[in-house]
Parts: structure tokens; C-alpha cells; sequence
């Protein structure tokens, strides 16, 4: 009934027939947060370009096991993957190498400060296998069913527009293809993180499925986090 209902929202809308229906709501909330809310969520602030150090940080490998993380992925030389929120270029230099020469990686940020900063990074290692895409806050820029597998850490939380996007990655991934959504386990007091910076499972079913998501699997072996992977109804 929720997808249903989600459908038909997207339908008046991208139709002119509701300017003004929205799936959102606007109230005073967290320090965090922007005071605008989605399915009882409130959205967090996003992290800026500045906080780059701490993305490349020498210790990010011992404290989430990232290395496991991409595992989870079972990369195959050749794939198209998307890096959505892809920040410094952590993950996706992991993944292109991955991937293969013939492979392919979309580096997908809303910031062009981390999009040069991959440049820079990705010329210095001589990495040729990853596109830069900026992309606006309802639409990741991606083509079509093109991509094979989309990774998403630590960044859906901070999505303004979480309906438009979710659709957006939904329409970009190809039939089969997974979605990898990494976000830490806000069930959980002791990871240490600020509470709007973490999803429940229950809360990150929820505003998938409404854009035809489904979760296929939890895979439960990193330390912090959720690794939640979707597939396409």
C-alpha cells in the first residue's frame, strides 16, 4: 500500500497535476539536523569537503574494516559500479581497482571540492577506470539501467531530497543489480556515532521499498555498521 501510494505521489507530481503534495514535513529537530523530515526521520546535516582528513583517515580500516566491507561487494572484473557520495574517492579507488581496466566506476558527489580532490588523487596513482559525476540533490546523473552495483556509505542520512534520489538510484540500476547501503546501526547505543548520522534497518526497509526496492540480505560482519543490500523489484 506504501509503494502504491509513493507511486502515485511521483506520478501527480511529475505530471504538474500536485504542485504542492510532498512527502516530506518541517519542524524543529535535532542540532544535526535540517528541520526537514521523511517517513518520521529527520534529515541530517550533510558533511562538507572539509572534513576530507577524517574520511582519509589512517585508522578508517581498523575501526569499520573496510577492506570486509568492499568484500561484501564480490566485485567482478568488468563491472559498472557507483560510488553515490562517493567523498574523497576512499571507497572508489578500493573499487576500481576492483573492477579491472575494463571495469568502471562512477564517483558520484554533490561537492565539486571532493570531486577535484579525486581528480587530483586519482592522476597522482594513476587511476583511469573512474568518472566524476556531480550530481544535484534529486538526481544521482547516472544513465539509465547502466550500473551493475551501487555503494552508498555512510551518506543516504544526509539526502535532502531521500524520495527523489532513492528513485533516482532505482531507475539507474540495472534489472539484477544490487544496492549496497552502508550506514551505522542506529539500534545500537554504543557505536559512536550522533544518532541522526545512523539508520535502523527498519527505518532504511522502509524508504527503499518505497521506491521498489527490496531487502535482499544483512549482512551483519562489519563492526559499526549495516551492510543492507537491495535489489530492484
Amino acid at each position: 500500500m506504501r509503494n502504491l501510494f509513493f507511486t502515485v505521489l511521483q506520478l501527480l507530481v511529475t505530471t504538474g497535476i500536485a504542485q504542492i503534495a510532498s512527502p516530506y514535513s518541517f519542524k524543529k529537530g535535532s542540532a544535526d539536523g535540517i528541520g526537514k523530515w521523511y517517513m518520521g526521520r529527520e534529515i541530517a546535516h550533510v558533511m562538507g569537503h572539509q572534513g576530507i582528513s577524517w574520511l582519509e583517515r589512517s585508522d578508517r580500516e581498523d575501526e569499520e574494516k573496510v577492506s570486509l566491507l568492499l568484500a561484501n561487494l564480490a566485485i567482478k572484473p568488468g563491472e559498472v559500479i557507483a560510488d553515490i557520495g562517493a567523498g574523497s574517492g576512499y571507497h572508489t579507488r578500493r573499487m576500481a581497482m576492483a573492477t579491472g581496466k575494463n571495469g568502471k566506476v562512477y564517483a558520484v558527489d554533490i561537492q565539486p571540492e571532493m570531486l577535484e580532490f579525486m581528480k587530483e588523487k586519482h592522476a597522482e596513482l594513476g587511476i583511469n577506470n573512474v568518472s566524476l559525476v556531480l550530481n544535484s540533490p534529486k538526481d544521482a546523473k547516472l544513465a539509465p539501467k547502466s550500473i551493475d552495483k551501487m555503494l552508498l556509505v555512510d551518506v543516504y542520512h544526509e539526502f535532502d531530497f531521500p524520495y527523489e534520489m532513492a528513485r533516482s538510484l532505482f531507475e539507474s540500476l540495472r534489472p539484477g543489480g544490487k544496492l549496497f547501503l552502508i550506514e551505522y546501526r542506529g539500534e545500537d547505543p554504543d557505536v559512536p556515532i550522533k544518532p541522526l548520522h545512523k539508520m535502523t534497518v527498519t527505518q532504511a526497509k522502509k524508504e527503499l521499498e518505497a521506491v521498489g526496492f527490496f531487502l535482499e540480505k544483512n549482512i551483519t560482519n562489519l563492526p559499526w555498521q549495516h551492510c543492507l543490500v537491495f535489489g530492484r523489484r
